[in-house]
């Protein structure tokens, strides 16, 4: 399953029949981070009808919360938390602070407004998906290294991350996780002998599939 965030920190502003809905938009690495963020806006907005909110934390999005501080239940957090899942957003924070216009919007119309303004948010803060990248290093012969490597730097399913030379040569692969059966391959063919990959680590990577930044 493919896995996405959003580009950059964001704050957006809408007016629906004269109440000002505030969305603003962090990318959070913890649910503690989430729930200070949360905290922190509420202090800076104390003066707002509702600061409502909503996150996803976690690769498998294990935690994930809302809240309607004070609107009417199911017609802000849930609907916001249902817009971060929709765009299958993960370690991403929402609150959208509503001060009141003095314009009652009934059930639906707060739905669709608390709706609306995350979604427009995420539209501009711009997607990113999170790709899975693996380090992989094998050990070469310190003589052969360099034809090796000439060898090497002629594909593009992975990069050379670095290359420690002691008694051998100790080659380090960056590529994303996917491709790892196809290195393999590759790497057998072009070398004409298989060659053990093994993984000193991984990491996601973000990359950037829309911006307005």
């Amino acid at each position: 399953m493919k896995l996405y965030t959003i580009v950059r920190d964001f704050q957006q502003e809408i007016v629906i029949e004269k109440s000002r809905f505030i969305c603003t938009l962090k990318k959070v690495a913890t649910e503690e981070e989430a729930q200070d963020f949360i905290k922190e806006t509420k202090k800076k907005y104390w003066d707002a009808t509702h600061n409502c909110s909503a996150y996803i934390v976690g690769e498998s999005g294990a935690a994930q919360r809302s809240n309607d501080d004070g609107e009417p239940s199911g017609t802000a957090g849930l609907p916001m938390l249902e817009v971060l899942r929709k765009n299958n957003l993960h370690n991403v924070a929402a609150v959208v602070t509503r001060y009141f216009g003095g314009v009652k919007l009934g059930a639906g119309g707060l739905v669709r407004a608390y709706t609306n303004s995350v979604a427009a948010a995420i539209e501009e803060a711009g997607i990113a998906e999170k790709v899975l990248f693996g380090y992989f290093y094998f050990i070469q012969d310190i003589n052969s290294a360099g034809k090796v490597l000439n060898i090497l730097y002629q594909q593009n399913l992975f990069t050379v991350s670095s290359v420690e030379y002691d008694i051998d040569a100790k080659i380090v692969l960056r590529m994303p996780m996917s491709l790892k059966t196809e290195a393999d391959g590759w790497l057998t063919e072009a070398l004409n002998t298989e060659v053990e990959l093994i993984k000193e680590k991984e990491e996601y990577v973000e990359q950037p599939l829309t911006s307005n930044k």
